[in-house]
């Protein structure tokens, strides 16, 4: 087992990461950008190191500063968390070239599952089912018009190397393809220093569904159910929950023997996720791999029981997975809220600032995950989430309530929040009846003012 561990992260992932390092035995040390000097997880870490000014790409971003940090502070291993250098092969490979262990998956598959077309081909050769598309990347527009022309409109132009909803366009006509085509090389350029872009059918309105997937270096590979991430605005997540009310029995285990089979194709090891449009007609489609623990990992926790934070070191450390496939049990149903410091009524319009009073709920059923406190300041530097509010109840309509009443009680003065939003969506007949899907905030809330704590009371 690792002696000490860095975390190459900050925020809620880097106090959840020291939680779990902790009740291994393990001790943290935590790096730390400027901007988050007074950030209270570094008190719950037995070293702190800053690496570098507020700016990412001089600090979180930094591979050589991040290394001389772990090299300073003689760990063992690496945790980075998601996003940051979570996915990235090359921050992985000099990890292993300093004697350092990731704690995540081989360099060599980060790279090959990265990539949304090679994981596309790999999905294929797999057996699962993809969405239609180019046979690989697409280099020029007439390819594009051409591969349209098969598949039919609506089509998304994807990056290859893209996520978060980057480097994506969607084109219903030829005019709009070739616009499509061009921005979202661009834009994919920019933001990945890769313009490489694939074309698949669009599917209108599907659910997002994604499978919790662990493994083993010995290549055992077990899935951990679904979760049902389709309440989101521009590919960013509002509310995720498991399970997803629209997957049966029968098609979670067809679901999660293809997020295997895909797994065991790339030997990954470690914690992932495999993601799936699900259509009205029950039917799904392969999509992604997360090469990484991802936020909503903590709504798999509830049902299942497992620390997955946990388990990832574990495995990093070259331990066997605790259980089969036939041993994984699901228990009751849970429900998470993003609270992002954001203004819904402006369009989602990120807003940092001084959190004068926080106060999270508590109560039967309900966790709380976030760094946040009374005095807090959130930087504008890094991503707006405040935290992750966990409803956990036996049953959907149970979780609900639980959560209603947990937002209610939530009290967060200063930014303006996505609370008043999760309420109306939680409040909503569609929501409770289980029809939704990723484009049920635009359809309902697109343009729309969105009332403040005080008065959805």
């Amino acid at each position: 087992m690792f002696r000490r561990v860095l975390v190459a992260n900050r925020g809620e992932i880097a106090q959840r990461i020291i939680r779990a390092c902790r009740e291994l035995g393990i001790e943290t040390v935590v790096v730390y950008s400027e901007a988050d000097a007074d950030a209270i997880y570094l008190r719950q870490a037995d070293e702190t190191i800053c690496i570098g000014p507020a700016a990412a790409a001089k600090s979180y971003l930094d591979i050589p500063s991040i290394i001389s940090a772990a090299e300073i502070a003689d760990v063992d291993a690496i945790a980075p968390g998601y996003g940051f250098l979570a996915e990235n092969a090359h921050f992985a490979e000099v990890c292993r070239s300093c004697n350092i262990h990731f704690i995540g998956p081989d360099p060599e598959t980060i790279a090959a599952v990265g990539n949304k077309s090679n994981a596309r081909e790999m999905a294929l050769s797999a057996g699962a089912p993809v969405v239609p598309g180019s046979d690989g990347p697409v280099e020029d527009e007439q390819t594009a018009l051409t591969v349209a022309k098969e598949i039919g409109y609506p089509v998304m132009i994807k990056a290859s190397s893209g996520g978060g909803g980057r480097g994506m366009r969607i084109a219903r006509n030829d005019p709009s393809l070739i616009n499509g085509f061009h921005a979202a090389r661009a834009e994919a350029e920019a933001a990945f220093g890769d313009p490489t872009v694939y074309v698949e059918k669009f599917v209108e309105n599907p659910r997002h569904v994604e499978i919790q997937i662990l493994g083993d270096r010995d290549g055992n590979v077990i899935h951990l159910g679904e979760r049902d991430c389709s309440v989101q605005r521009r590919h960013q997540k509002l509310i995720e929950e498991s399970p997803s009310p629209s997957v049966s029995p029968e098609l979670r285990a067809r679901m999660g023997a293809a997020a295997v089979a895909i797994a065991k194709k790339a030997k990954y090891h470690n914690a992932g996720t495999v993601e799936f449009l699900l259509d009205r007609a029950g039917d799904f489609y392969f999509i992604e791999v997360n090469a990484r623990i991802q936020v909503e990992h903590t709504v798999t926790e509830m049902v299942t029981g497992l620390d997955l934070i946990q388990q990832q070191i574990l495995l990093a450390a070259g331990e066997r997975l605790p259980l089969t496939q036939d041993e994984v049990r699901f228990q009751g149903h849970c429900i998470e809220c993003r609270i992002n410091a954001e203004d819904p009524s402006k369009d989602f319009q990120p807003s940092p600032g001084l959190v004068e009073l926080f106060v999270p709920p508590g109560g039967p059923g309900v966790r709380v995950d976030s760094h946040v406190y009374s005095g807090y300041r959130i930087p504008p530097n890094y991503d707006s989430m405040i935290g992750k509010l966990l409803a956990h109840r036996s049953t959907r309509t149970e979780a609900i309530r639980t959560m209603l009443r947990a937002l209610d009680e939530f009290i967060i003065q200063g930014p303006p929040t996505t609370i008043p939003i999760q309420r109306r969506i939680l409040n909503h007949s569609d929501f409770r009846a289980g029809d939704h899907d990723t484009g049920f905030v635009e359809r309902h809330y697109s343009g729309q003012p969105v009332i403040s704590m005080k008065e959805s009371r």
